[in-house]
């Protein structure tokens, strides 16, 4: 039986996000997913006159593929991703899974070589920079779980989110991307925290539902050199498959010289894998309405209302600030009330107080407001 909310994400997905045009070719790519929404997807695009190519994958033979590669092998699947990848106008990844652990005993030494060979050819050096693309999960009984939900409660939920008008949210989000387009000196407080760094002359980037779903964030970097302080975490993370609470990070000049967390070692073997890794790429402020709280997937937790995420490695080339990794890590801080408060300062000016923006032209970012 089909269901009319696969319809209507795929007219999201096609008709917002990628803004699909006659005679483009697009790649599905769908990972541990039903063929219902990838079949919406097919149809939609012959309707829009667009060429459609489909992969499947699934995550345990993933796995099995990266534990077993020899670097030969993974050099060859990465060229020959990346030739088609090469062909494409538009790409959606749909990425499903039933265990969020999967790549969890997946060696540090193999997981190198495939983000080397295969993720940074195929998705960092070809499809972020020359494709209109989007990512989703899709939502499952693991899923659900994560989220603590019942499985028809969490699909309700779902599809609520992934088809909220994105539309609004990103003509709303342009006045905060003009308040941080302007500033110079950040300040971020909360329980634990006390943290100052610069985003002079950095772009700001407004999302509205363009490169992911849910989506509801506006991105900059900080100046490579300028963080100082301490942050304190109050958001679980998982990273290559494994889960980490309670992560502190103190930085001097730019750089984490102190990290600790329920997993403290497996934390500074990540922050070691290169020099940009130690150093932070992206510094984004979250607001959607309909995510409020973590459900151990970072496409939803970087977008909770009320959050920022200050994100140790890469820097994105949109909002570039020369730094440099194999890393990017999206580490999230809620300043909610319930979470401890905390407020966010551009140049001492009160900009979002326990979660709420405080501007008056920024107060149509609040959830109330992009709610109703």
């Amino acid at each position: 039986m089909k269901d009319p909310r696969h319809h209507q994400l795929a007219e999201v997905l096609i008709n917002h996000s990628t803004r699909l045009q006659k005679g483009e070719r697009i790649l599905i790519e769908a990972i541990d997913t039903p063929h219902q929404l990838v079949v919406e997807l097919i149809n939609l695009v012959q309707e829009k006159g667009g060429i459609p190519f489909v992969t499947i994958k699934n995550n345990e033979i993933t796995r099995a593929l990266i534990k077993n590669l020899p670097e030969t092998g993974f050099e060859k699947w990465g060229e020959m991703d990346t030739a088609r990848m090469e062909e494409m106008q538009a790409y959606i990844g749909i990425r499903g899974g039933q265990n969020v652990m999967e790549m969890s005993d997946v060696s540090t030494g193999q997981m190198g070589l495939y983000k080397t060979h295969y993720v940074k050819p195929v998705h960092f050096d070809t499809r972020v920079k020359k494709t209109k693309w989007v990512v989703l999960r899709y939502p499952s009984q693991s899923f659900a779980q994560q989220a603590g939900m019942s499985t028809e409660a969490f699909e309700e939920f779902y599809f609520k989110v992934c088809t909220l008008d994105y539309g609004k949210m990103f003509e709303r989000s342009q006045a905060l991307k003009a308040w941080m387009d302007r500033t110079d000196k950040v300040r971020l407080t909360g329980k634990g925290t006390e943290l100052v760094f610069s985003i002079k002359d950095i772009p700001a980037i407004p999302c509205g539902g363009e490169y992911n779903i849910p989506d509801g964030e506006c991105f900059t970097a900080p100046v490579r050199n300028s963080v100082n302080g301490v942050i304190h975490y109050n958001t679980p993370t998982i990273y290559e498959g494994t889960a980490f609470n309670d992560i502190r990070l103190e930085f001097k000049d730019g750089k984490i010289i102190d990290a600790v967390a329920d997993k403290t070692e497996k934390l500074n073997e990540i922050l070691d894998t290169d020099d940009g890794a130690r150093f932070v790429g992206e510094f984004a402020i979250g607001f959607n309405p309909h995510v409020t709280r973590p459900m151990l997937d970072i496409l939803f937790d970087e977008k909770i209302a009320g959050s920022f995420h200050f994100t140790p490695g890469q820097a994105y080339e949109d909002a570039d600030n020369g730094n440099r990794s194999k890393v990017h890590w999206d580490m999230v801080m809620r300043q909610t009330e319930d979470c401890g408060g905390g407020e966010i300062y551009f140049d001492d000016v009160l900009i979002r107080k326990n979660g709420l923006f405080v501007p008056e032209d920024l107060q149509p970012l609040n959830p109330e407001n992009l709610i109703g």
